[in-house]
Formats: C-alpha cells, structure tokens, sequence
C-alpha cells in the first residue's frame, strides 16, 4: 500500500473509495479517462465491484494492493474502477460481454477494453500467481499487454465482435408472439418443472430467490386453484424461512444459498432481494393466510427498521457486508457449540441446538464447529423429544434466541454501505406499503412514505429526471449528478401509485404520473417500441453505445415489463390511452421470445396478467372501525390486478381523483357512512357495508 492517493479519493462511493490508497493509479469511469487511454495508446483495465463482495476485496487485497502488479498495470493500462450499485448501466454491458467472452460473469468483473472502451478480453476473479485452475493475474496483465503492442489487430477484431453480442443479449425481436394467457401458463409450467418438492426453491444449488416469479406463482395459485403452482410457492417460503439463508436471530434474508437445502448462504444482504422477499411473504399471507408468512414479513421488516434505515430522514440503505474482513466467512453470523453453551442455560441450550441444528460439527468449509442456524425440525418436535409441553418450549426458544441476538451484536459488525439508491428504495417502500395494509402496521406505512417524500424532494427534478443516487454513505448528496435508468423511473412509479393508493392523497398520484411520462420521453424508442435501459441522450461512451431492452428479471425486475406494468397501472386510473397502448407494445415487443426465459421472466408474466385480466378497483370510504374493517377485507387475497384504495371523510371530494376514478364515481362524497365499491372498467357494483358481503363481491370480481 502507498500513502499517495489515487484519483478514487474524489470519489462519494464508499466502494470507489476503498480503494484510494491501493498503488493502482485508478480512475473513475469517464471521458477523462478513455481520453488518457488514447493518448497514451494504452488499454484499459475495468474492475468492476461493489462493497459487499467478498472476491472483489480479495481480488483488491491480493492483486490490486500488490506493488509489483500495480506496477505492470501502471505501465501497461490505464486503469477504471465502477461501482456496479452506482452505474447498473455500465455494469449490464460488461456482465454481458465477459459472459459473451468467457461463459459466466459475476464480481469482480475483470476486462481489458480498447482506448473507445470495447471490450477483448473478460474474466471475473484471477488469483495473484496461477492456482484454482485460473491463470495468475500478473501474466494474464502481461500476455495481454504483449496482444495490445504486438497482435493488435486481433484485439480489435475481437472487441467489435463482442460489442456486438452486448447489443444483441437484450435486442429482441420477438413480435411474432402474441398477447395471451398462454405465455403466463408456459412461464408457470417452466417454474414448476424446476421446483425442488424436497427442499423447495428451483433447480439444484446455489438457490436464489426470485421475487417476481414467486409473485406470478401466487397469483396465478390464488386465482386458479392449481394445488401444485400452490405448493412450489409455499413450500419454497417455508424451506426458505427455515433455512440458514434467513438470519434466524435479526431477521432479513442472504442473498442466495450456495447448497440445495438453504443452509449456507452467501452471507452479504441486500435490499433488493430483502424488499422484494417481503412482498413475497406478504403476498402468500394475503391468499392463504399461514401465520408463519405473516411472522417472516414482520420480521424482515424489524431487521430492515433496526439496520437498512435513515429512521430519521427516511431512505433504505443498500446492503450489509457478509464478512468483517478477508479471513471471515460469515463468522459474525454462525456459531459454534462452545459459543452457544458460553451465552445460554443448559435449558435454553437444549431447546436452541436440537431446533437450531447447532452441533459439534457445522457447517463451514473455513471452520468447520461454525453452524448456520437453520431450522430442520419444528418446535414442536423439539418440544416432544425433550419432554416440554409447547409453551415451554416456545418460551425457551426465544430467551435463546434473545440472548444469541445480544451476544452477537457484542462482535464487530459487518459494514453497511447506507447509500440510497432510487430503484432499490422503490422497491422497498412498495413493500412496505403493502405490507403496512395487509398486516396493519402503521409505523411501516409511516416510514415508507417518509421514504418516498424525501426521494421525490431530493432525487426526482421535472427539468433534469430522476437521479440514481439519492444520497451517499456519507449521507450528502451526490455532488455530480448520476442519471437516472429505467429501472428508477419504473420501479418509483409503481411506489407512488402504491403510495396513493395506501393514502388517498392526490400528489402521489400526480408524482407517478409525471415520472411515468419523463420515462417514456426519455427512454421510450418511437421506432421499434419498448423501451432502453437508459436515456436515449445519455451517454454513449463506451460500450454505453449499445443498446439494451432488458427483459429478464436480474434478479430485480426487469425495466421494461415493470414499466409496461406501472403504465397500465397508470392508466386504470388516468384514462390515458396512450399509457395503456405503450404498455401493450412493449409487451409485444417481447411475446414471441419470452416463455424461454421461465423463472427470469416473472415480471413479464405479473404485467402480462395486469394486462389481460380486467382491473378491479376497490374503493373503501369512510373512517372508523367499519371501514378499517371492509379495508381489511378488500386486501384480503393477492391479485394483481386489483388495487385497493381508501378514502377517509376529509379525502370525499371527486377533485382528490384521478381522472378516470372520477368519472367512474362521481357522486363520492355523497357517501354518510363507511362504504366499500367493487369497480371493474367504467362501472361499479352497489355499494357494500357489510365485509362479508365486500368477500363475496371480491370472488366474483377478482
């Protein structure tokens, strides 16, 4: 390590600035340097990374620290470190050329790119010196630093070829499909092809979640009956929630499992996958009201309040870090024997190892006495095999669980990189949202929309868009603008419509109605539909130059079905046609190719079935107990097509609705007691008083 800094010292992102003192003469990604890079006739070295990925600090640690291969990349390169959480845009075309080069992609993403930025070579993790089957990284530097000087026209052949498959991975023509309920079908039947009966989850290890599939699978469980679509989701959320990828003790979920069971995750956590579980949990209680999905999303929610929060000023931090340094894997999380027997009762000790799974022998490789807390039995067979009726064990349970919790708060903390990103946060406030609704948390619903106040007051500008960064780890403001993609502008619509929705209040509605109208003018493509993942006048620096039409769910929603699903959203209650017919043709755009994405399609599917299946509008107004209860009953069932929105007698003035809302009720403040409308279209059922009969009504409707 040196004391002089690199130019990463200017940097806000806490992982750019990581780095600002490593010998690597770094530079962020820009025009300054490509510009060097020709001067000088150097390629370029692009490390791409984040602060939550363990390789990518052994790769800084063993290689990137190094002066001896500092040196060789000083004189051969010139060098470019991005932040994937900061520029996803940059990040999307690279993961595409390395997996077009090399296979597989992932973090670090390691490429060599000519002077304009065209990728020729691409790998993810190299090792300093040769070892795990992968070339050492000082002569991968130096054979390709010999191909720039000597066979330079082979690089070159090879970067406009890759380019090429950059564009072409995400460029679909498939308008030969056509727009019905058969896609969903084949899209759910390729889900449930992969369903893992035994363990749930799809396919064999690692296991990822998949939010949006999960969705798809309950909706279409809900609202058809099929017992085996229903049993691939909740089978799945249970083996989930009791496995090792569920923080036992805090609460919130890992990012994935690298076994078939769930026991071992990789341990980092990350708001995306966390918000979108959520809306998972939420999403099953409401149609097949099992308390343990209602406990897991109260859960989830705890950990998100307790860690991922500005609980002063509102804002979702990003992730937290799996390790505390290069040695650890995940040793803040586990636990060996010793360490259990060290903090509780021999009782409590009892109880926790039989139901924790906490032996001897765990379960990591680096140590193998460190047990991930999993469940494999249930308390109440704990309880059997140790002679305890189920409220003693219960309570048993989580005094131990209590006190594990405070013992390990007691060890260094994994770091937290509290910047706050737009899409990920839209993510979660609609979670939040939902969840605060289903499962009547008003706290939840507060923070959420103190969440979305402050994105709207210091991301969102009508004259220049949506930035991508609300605010640094730092906590100020981004001090040069980052553009907003697609994903940003999609995602915040969805969270304001929820937002009104959950609160009657018209400058929700207003907000989602200009961010949706700022997405299709800057993202829209008017010649062949759908819509880029980044603004039509945004940067084409270097292989930003290819265009890209995202479709396959990664693992957030994918941009282009999650705005077709927010504009017919949108215009359910604007009456606006062109939303409608821009959701339409971006769903062509894709409905020739999209069953042979399966579970990476979930969002298509969501919005496909928000498409075809006619929106029912439930409208509840009115305060007091009965109408608290006739809301409570119109979430009752998740059904993505259908909205609930609630009034309350301040809010009965048609002015407060949107305009086809309005034209649909325009007698709405005329309404003396708590009423519940059951609306389809232009036309509404006579109004409901009683919450039975607003169930009956659903079933019919939904």
């Amino acid at each position: 390590m040196t004391d002089t800094l690199n130019a990463l010292a200017h940097s806000s992102s806490a992982y750019l600035r990581s780095a600002m003192h490593q010998p690597v003469r770094w530079h962020s990604w820009g025009d300054d340097a490509f510009a060097l890079a020709a001067q000088e006739d150097k390629p370029v070295l692009l490390d791409i990374g984040a602060v939550w990925c363990h390789w990518c600090h052994v790769m800084d640690r063993e290689s990137y620290e190094n002066p001896a291969i500092a040196a060789v990349i000083n004189e051969h390169f010139i060098a470019i470190k991005v932040d994937r959480d900061e520029r996803p845009d940059v990040d999307s075309r690279y993961q595409a050329a390395v997996q077009a080069m090399a296979g597989q992609g992932g973090w670090p993403l390691t490429a060599i790119l000519t002077p304009e930025g065209k990728p020729f070579f691409g790998g993810t993790y190299f090792p300093p010196e040769d070892r795990y089957g992968r070339p050492g990284f000082e002569r991968v530097l130096r054979s390709l630093a010999d191909v720039w000087q000597n066979r330079r026209g082979e690089a070159l052949e090879t970067a406009n070829s890759v380019l090429g498959a950059i564009e072409h991975g995400e460029s679909f023509a498939g308008r030969s499909g056509t727009l019905s309920i058969s896609i969903v079908e084949k899209l759910v039947s390729s889900a449930v092809q992969q369903f893992d009966a035994r363990y749930g989850g799809f396919g064999s290890q690692p296991k990822f979640p998949h939010p949006s599939a999960m969705d798809m699978l309950i909706d279409t469980a809900s609202r058809t009956g099929n017992e085996r679509v229903r049993e691939a989701a909740t089978v799945t959320l249970r083996k989930m929630a009791a496995g090792g990828v569920y923080d036992q003790l805090a609460g919130g979920f890992h990012r994935y499992s690298v076994d078939e069971q769930w026991i071992v995750p990789h341990f980092e956590k990350m708001l995306y996958d966390n918000a979108g579980l959520l809306s998972n949990y939420v999403h099953a209680f409401q149609s097949f009201v099992e308390p343990e999905f209602a406990a897991v999303a109260v859960d989830i929610i705890r950990w998100m309040d307790e860690c991922l929060s500005d609980r002063e000023r509102g804002g979702f931090y990003a992730s937290q870090d799996a390790d505390i340094n290069l040695d650890d894997d995940g040793d803040y999380f586990t636990w060996t024997l010793a360490e259990a027997r060290a903090v509780l009762s021999n009782e409590e000790l009892a109880v926790a190892a039989s139901y924790f799974d906490i032996g001897e022998m765990g379960d990591m490789h680096h140590n193998p006495q460190k047990n991930v807390l999993h469940s494999k039995r249930t308390l109440a067979e704990v309880a059997a095999a140790l002679s305890l009726s189920a409220e003693e064990a219960q309570k048993k349970l989580d005094s131990a669980k209590s006190k594990l919790l405070a013992a390990r708060r007691e060890r260094p903390t994994p770091f937290i990189d509290t910047t706050i990103y737009t899409s990920w946060n839209a993510l979660a406030i609609s979670a939040y949202l939902q969840a605060a609704r289903v499962l009547d948390l008003p706290h939840a619903r507060t923070f959420a929309l103190l969440t979305l106040d402050r994105i709207l007051r210091e991301a969102w500008s009508e004259t220049s868009g949506l930035s991508h960064v609300v605010a640094y780890a730092d906590g100020k403001s981004p001090a040069a603008w980052v553009a907003g993609v697609l994903d940003d502008y999609a995602f915040l619509t969805d969270a304001c419509l929820e937002a009104w929705e959950s609160t009657g209040d018209r400058k929700y509605y207003d907000a989602a109605a200009q961010i949706a109208d700022a997405m299709i003018a800057r993202f829209y493509d008017q010649t062949s539909g759908a819509f880029f993942d980044t603004e039509i006048q945004g940067s084409k620096l270097g292989a930003l130059a290819a265009r890209r039409k995202p479709l396959q769910d990664t693992p957030t929603p994918a941009g282009n079905p999650a705005a077709a699903s927010a504009l017919l959203r949108l215009a359910s209650l604007s009456g606006e046609k062109r939303h409608a017919e821009l959701a339409e043709d971006t769903l062509e755009a894709f409905a020739g190719v999209v069953e042979h994405f399966g579970l990476y399609a979930g969002t298509y599917g969501l919005a496909l079935l928000r498409f075809l299946l006619p929106p029912a509008q439930i409208i509840v107004a009115g305060d007091g107990p009965r109408a608290r209860e006739l809301a409570a009953m119109a979430v009752a069932r998740y059904a993505v097509n259908k909205s609930v929105v609630q009034f309350d007698a301040a809010q009965l003035a048609v002015e407060n609705l949107p305009p086809a809302l309005a034209e649909t009720l325009p007698h709405l403040s005329g309404f003396t007691e708590p009423v519940a409308l059951v609306c389809q279209g232009m036309s509404c059922q006579p109004p409901i008083t009683e919450p039975q009969a607003l169930l009956e009504a659903l079933h019919s409707a939904v």
